[in-house]
């Protein structure tokens, strides 16, 4: 069965739910078939009925190799800006499915980031990432038993398709560069609506477990040959599917599916000089799959009454005075939020100049802070929706972005003097967007660890006149800058309802 991964049909998504936009990114190069025997097999990709999108899916058998591509093109509107994000993945493999290496290629903003890897003898996974004329490599090891197309593909033939099979797998996710506990369910056979064509389908349950999200489960279609026809994936409250056709309607055009509704949840109350807010406590409840998740901070308390509802009380932290910087200490997770990563690039030449730059002579971390997060505010200079997703490093060119850019360059820079730094993505309250008033809306920002507390920056709001961060976020999700941190963003929007709020005033 060659599966699109959940995955890879939530990824793209992802980036086109920050506030406030991105435009449309360029052209990956096609995939073209290299055999008559390995003739492209096409799908269209749907949200609530309208298409948004294809993939295109191929696999060659060279000698002792296989190798299987899937290309993934989704466009959606936002306020009338069309946002097109693309990814392009082959992985590569035995016959007998021994994973041997992989290459990607994410074109998320006006920036084609690739990666390969290659696994060793060893076991070793040695990465090589390029972005903007830079190469990072890294070695880290292979995850145990992890699988990749042509391994599950393998094990999915030996299984076969007996009602009530149950079993699992490690599925490595070259979009992420982790493995991924996948639970397979096999269920009923059904007559399947197929663009008009009924036919007789297997379903199959498909749940996986993806970081900072919990799990997702895609019910998939499949032939008598284990080939996917059909997959419907719930996201933000909608469905997304994956319909397989004709090339020619693949490519087609796309609807035009305005995806701004989803990106807000109601306010019940109107917030008034929210910079004076000491603390707000908000009331949620979930109506999602699972059980409601949101982490705790140094900021943000969480009181989980049951799975389906809890109190969180924001209440920023204020900086100590007095602490120097560079951090010096040995706790893992501190220290790893020094290191460079893929969209946060704090040894890029250019921003550990900016980052100098920004700071001046003061020794002082938490004026240090401050100061990136003024100099941000004012460095990104074009607001005008004109920039997806991009790296620290790219924005350090471009100088535009919105808040996903404030956030990955504020982090950068941060980190580029020793000042441990996590991007944070959540959603934030807005009193005015468009047409809509008193409004949550998802949202990016960072925290950076400052005497032995993680403070709240907000670059995009500093510029923007409201003041940085304060008690209006609600925080979804912790990392590195990654488009893979915001799985839970995009898995709890359209699912949860802020039912009340308390405001506490200083």
């Amino acid at each position: 069965m060659k599966r699109i991964s959940i995955i890879k049909i939530i990824l793209p998504i992802c980036v086109c739910l920050m506030l406030p936009g991105c435009t449309q990114s360029a052209s990956l190069p096609a995939i073209e078939p290299k055999t008559a025997s390995n003739a492209a097999e096409y799908f269209a990709v749907f949200m609530e009925g309208k298409k948004i999108g294809h993939a295109i899916q191929t696999r060659v058998v060279s000698g002792e190799k296989v190798s299987t591509s899937q290309r993934l093109s989704i466009t959606l509107s936002r306020t009338g800006i069309p946002v097109t994000v693309k990814t392009n993945e082959t992985t590569i493999e035995t016959v007998d499915g021994k994973p041997l290496g992989f290459r990607t290629e994410q074109t998320l903003g006006t920036m084609a980031m690739k990666t390969t890897g290659t696994i060793d003898e060893q076991a070793e996974l040695n990465l090589t990432q390029s972005s903007m004329g830079t190469d990072q490599n890294e070695t880290q090891q292979w995850p145990n038993g992890a699988v990749m197309a042509e391994g599950l593909r393998l094990l999915e033939l030996e299984k076969g398709l007996k009602e009530g099979q149950e079993y699992e797998a490690e599925v490595f996710s070259p979009s992420i560069m982790q493995a991924i506990t996948a639970k397979i369910h096999i269920g009923p056979k059904s007559n399947v609506d197929l663009l008009g064509r009924v036919v007789a389908l297997t379903e199959v349950r498909t749940t996986m477990y993806l970081p900072m999200a919990g799990p997702m489960t895609a019910t998939e279609y499949v032939d008598d040959n284990l080939k996917v026809q059909k997959s419907i994936t719930p996201l933000m409250g909608m469905n997304i599917e994956m319909i397989a056709c004709t090339k020619e309607f693949a490519l087609s055009e796309n609807d035009v599916f305005d995806v701004v509704e989803k990106m807000f949840i109601a306010s019940p109350v109107t917030i008034n000089n929210i910079g004076s807010a000491e603390s707000i406590k908000y009331y949620l409840t979930y109506s999602g799959n699972g059980k409601l998740r949101i982490p705790a901070t140094d900021n943000q308390q969480v009181d989980i009454i049951n799975d389906k509802s809890a109190i969180v009380t924001v209440r920023p932290v204020t900086a100590p005075e007095g602490v120097r910087f560079p951090y010096t200490g040995s706790d893992e997770t501190i220290s790893q939020a020094l290191e460079p990563s893929r969209f946060v690039e704090s040894d890029n030449e250019k921003i550990v100049k900016l980052a100098k730059k920004a700071v001046g002579d003061t020794k002082d971390v938490a004026e240090a802070a401050k100061r990136i997060e003024a100099f941000v505010g004012n460095y990104v200079e074009n607001r005008s929706l004109s920039v997806g997703y991009a790296s620290a490093a790219e924005v350090a060119e471009s100088r535009q972005g919105d808040c996903s850019e404030f956030s990955v360059l504020t982090a950068a820079m941060c980190r580029a003097i020793g000042i441990p730094a996590q991007v944070v993505v959540g959603v934030a309250y807005v009193r005015n967007f468009g047409d809509m008033r008193d409004q949550f809306g998802g949202h990016a920002w960072v925290q950076a660890y400052i005497g032995g507390k993680w403070i709240g920056l907000d670059s995009s709001f500093k510029g923007g006149g409201r003041g940085g961060y304060d008690a209006g976020h609600i925080a979804l999700a912790v990392g590195n800058g990654n488009p893979e941190d915001f799985f839970n963003l995009a898995s709890t929007m359209g699912q949860f309802k802020i039912e009340k709020i308390v405001v506490n005033r200083k």
